[in-house]
């Protein structure tokens, strides 16, 4: 009787025995990537309240890093399953979330009072939401693009303004202004329609050509000559390619509204 209160399904103990019963598995591999993406975000947040943010931001980035590859690994390695996928999504939160929000606050925002720790606040919560929206429409969007700033890019961005700032020592009140703005800006792409490429249709088991490698070769010695710089030059790049491209599409949506109008009004003369 007391057994019965541990034991779940007890009385059903003999249709079971002689026969294997199954368990949910976990997998090592996909799952040790997430826990380093975590590893990572904790070590990030650590470095922050010490005030070592160029640390901080790299170790933001090596959770991105791992974060990339553990999807990748387990879609490669068919070892995908549901654990993985919650704890990848509960990974992201604190990597993408979490840590750059203290980054930020413990680097510049803190000086604000209540309306920076609001900003850092807002930013956590648009990942939250930018998550949760992610989960719940995964088998329904167009796997070619993101709606909103990925929680990935955005982290990005935000943590690669702080280290550009860190190394060329930008610390006056324009620079304040300037990373609520961000902070803030970054927020709300993350939890806007916006479209942006997700680049997943890209082949990369497919051959490249020459000029290809060379470029690659160029965006290395690039990083390790500037790393703040370039870091910062492609996120904001990519943050604003999804408004530039939306724009874009509505101008090009009123022009061929506008000559669809002209046509019919010469047509019904």
């Amino acid at each position: 009787m007391i057994l019965a209160l541990f034991v779940p399904n007890l009385g059903n103990l003999g249709d079971t025995v002689g026969r294997r019963v199954g368990h949910p598995g976990i997998y090592l591999l996909p799952n040790l990537f997430t826990t380093s993406s975590l590893f990572a975000a904790f070590y990030s947040i650590v470095a922050s309240l010490k005030n070592h943010f160029e640390t901080a931001v790299i170790a933001i980035f090596i959770g991105m890093v791992a974060d990339g590859l553990d999807g990748r690994i387990a879609r490669l390695t068919n070892t995908q399953t549901a654990f993985g996928a919650e704890y990848d999504s509960l990974s992201d939160m604190v990597t993408f979330g979490v840590a750059p929000a203290l980054l930020v606050y413990s680097w510049n925002l803190q000086y604000h009072g209540k309306l920076g720790w609001l900003i850092a606040f807002m930013f956590t919560a648009a990942v939250a939401l930018r998550l949760a929206r992610f989960n719940t429409q995964i088998n329904k969007a167009d796997k070619r693009y993101f709606q909103g700033l990925s929680c990935t890019l955005g982290a990005a961005f935000l943590s690669s303004w702080v280290f550009i700032c860190q190394q060329y020592e930008w610390n006056t009140t324009i620079t304040a202004w300037m990373t609520m703005a961000v902070t803030v800006f970054t927020a709300l792409l993350m939890v806007s329609n916006i479209r942006y490429h997700s680049f997943k249709d890209i082949d990369l088991k497919g051959k490249i050509s020459f000029v290809t490698v060379l470029m690659v070769v160029a965006v290395f010695i690039a990083i390790a000559a500037s790393p703040a710089t370039l870091m910062f030059l492609m996120t904001l790049s990519y943050a604003l390619s999804g408004p530039i491209q939306t724009l874009y599409m509505m101008q090009k949506v009123r022009r061929l509204r506008f000559q669809h109008k002209n046509k019919n009004k010469e047509v019904s003369k």
